[in-house]
This record gives structure tokens, C-alpha cells and sequence, in this order.
């Protein structure tokens, strides 16, 4: 038995609405132009039922504090850092403007290993997001936690080195460069507090960063964006993405995607191509 099984299989429930307002404020942030149905693009959903613990209640990293209470949802795991390491997602019918949801969450399992950063926990988390039409979007989400950085080592990722990214491999590219701006629009929106995403003092001289992290959900919804513009509006059946290395704010990342129907292959990478999110998709 693991130190942390009694929290798999806790639950949690949240309710929300696509509000005009909200929409709006994620399509300004993304710089895109509203669709002509009642359907919110793929993405949103991460920015709907978020936790909304009282700024009191949030640790040094700006997450909401875990405590071995009966309420506590997410485990006390003692190691200081967490990344949201991967996702995958079902979407099963477009979100529409104005309807209420409600997001059911349950920890589905926790994992430990030791890696080269030292000891690593995985916690898999289940979420289904219902509509007044059923379910809507299914996702198996991992957050992975993970021991300090120890002191005197090297920044990360490695500043850019020589080479460059080609995307001649692929059939749709899109270099952006996310800034500090859209880096605090996103964590407003999805009400994240993690430091690593807008205090550079906390991100470098704490956890170790190069610079700002750009968050996975961002890059993956930037993904998803570019899959709308080269398929059509929610066109994706299921999406999946898996964070490589980190993405810093200020710097391109090249978007790409390739394949068709069910074989979708998409990914980010920095400019010397060091290779920052691979994704995969299908549209049944």
C-alpha cells in the first residue's frame, strides 16, 4: 500500500457557466476573432470549474495549500515543485455559450518514481465536464510533483543553442511568441496563481527556471487553435498532449501539425528545435 492511497478514488464537484463575458476575455487573450455559432472553441473548458481557494489559503508556490484533512482533495505530497505533465482529452459535444456545467474530478491513481531530478510523484487525475446535454469533455489529466532543484544547479532549459527549427516536415506551421501579457491574461483566466508563470525572481532564484514558464495548458490550447484553423471549429474528437521541457516567455515556439483523420501528429518546439510539447489527435 502507498503512503497516499486513501485520497484515490476522493472526488470532487464544481459548477460554472460559459458566460459571453468569459469567452470574450479568452478569445482577447488568444487574439482571435468569435466564431459565427453558439459554440466555444476546443480549450476553453480549462478555464471553467477552477479551484477557487481563498488567497490565505495558498503556499509559497502559489497553489492552494494540501493538508491530510478530510476535505483535501489533493494529497499532502511533501516534494516543493508541480507541473502539469500531460493530458488526455475526449471532447464529446462543443461547449455552447451560455449553459451551466458542472465538472466532476476524482483522483484516479498516484505513482512515485526516482528520476535524474530525484524523487518524482504522479497524480492522474479524472475529469468529466457535463452540460443540460450530457457529457461534454472527458480528460485523464497527470500532475507530476517533484523534489527541489539542488543548489548551484544550472538553469533550465539550456539557454537557446546553434540550431534551428525546421519545419519543413510539417503541413502547418505557426511561429508565436508568448509574452508577458498573454502569460498573465492565461493564469487570470484559468484563476492560477503559480508564481513560475509571472514572478521571475520566484522562477528562477526558487524553482530554477531560465525564465517565465509558459503554461501547458497554453501551449496545448495554442495547439488546439491551430488545429481549428487547418480543420475546422471543434473538429477534434480526442486530443492528447505531453510536456517535454519548458517553454520560456519571450521566446518563439513553433507550432506544427501533420497527418490526417485520425492520425494527427502536432508538437511545439523552441527555435533551435528542442522539442517543448508533443501532442497527438483525431477527429473520430
Amino acid at each position: 500500500m502507498g503512503e497516499f492511497d486513501a485520497w484515490v478514488g476522493r472526488s470532487e464537484r464544481r459548477t460554472d457557466r460559459v458566460d459571453a463575458g468569459l469567452a470574450a476575455r479568452w478569445l482577447a487573450t488568444l487574439d482571435l476573432a468569435a466564431g459565427s455559432g453558439s459554440g466555444v472553441p476546443q480549450g476553453l473548458h480549462w478555464c471553467l470549474c477552477v479551484p477557487d481557494a481563498p488567497t490565505a489559503e495558498l503556499g509559497e508556490d502559489g497553489h492552494p495549500l494540501r493538508d491530510g484533512g478530510a476535505d483535501s482533495f489533493l494529497p499532502p505530497i511533501p516534494l516543493p515543485r508541480r507541473m502539469w505533465a500531460s493530458s488526455k482529452v475526449e471532447f464529446l459535444k462543443p461547449l455552447q455559450l451560455g449553459e451551466s456545467v458542472e465538472r466532476t474530478s476524482t483522483v484516479a491513481g498516484i505513482s512515485d518514481k526516482t528520476g535524474g531530478s530525484g524523487k518524482l510523484v504522479f497524480v492522474d487525475i479524472a475529469h468529466e465536464t457535463h452540460s443540460g446535454r450530457g457529457l461534454a469533455v472527458r480528460e485523464m489529466q497527470t500532475v507530476v510533483y517533484r523534489d527541489a532543484a539542488p543548489a548551484g544547479a544550472p538553469l533550465v532549459p539550456p539557454a537557446l543553442g546553434e540550431g534551428t527549427f525546421d519545419p519543413a516536415p510539417w503541413s502547418a506551421h505557426r511561429p508565436v511568441t508568448p509574452r508577458e501579457s498573454l502569460l498573465l491574461r492565461y493564469s487570470a483566466l484559468t484563476f492560477n496563481a503559480h508564481r513560475i508563470h509571472y514572478d521571475l525572481p520566484y522562477a528562477s532564484g526558487i524553482e530554477g527556471y531560465r525564465g517565465l514558464v509558459v503554461h501547458g495548458p497554453l501551449t496545448a490550447t495554442l495547439l488546439l487553435d491551430l488545429a481549428q484553423a487547418e480543420l475546422g471549429d471543434n473538429a477534434l474528437a480526442q486530443f492528447a498532449f505531453r510536456g517535454l521541457s519548458p517553454a520560456i516567455c519571450g521566446e518563439t515556439l513553433h507550432l506544427v501539425m501533420r497527418g490526417t483523420g485520425d492520425a494527427l501528429e502536432l508538437g511545439a518546439f523552441a527555435e533551435d528545435g528542442r522539442q517543448v510539447m508533443a501532442a497527438n489527435a483525431s477527429i473520430t
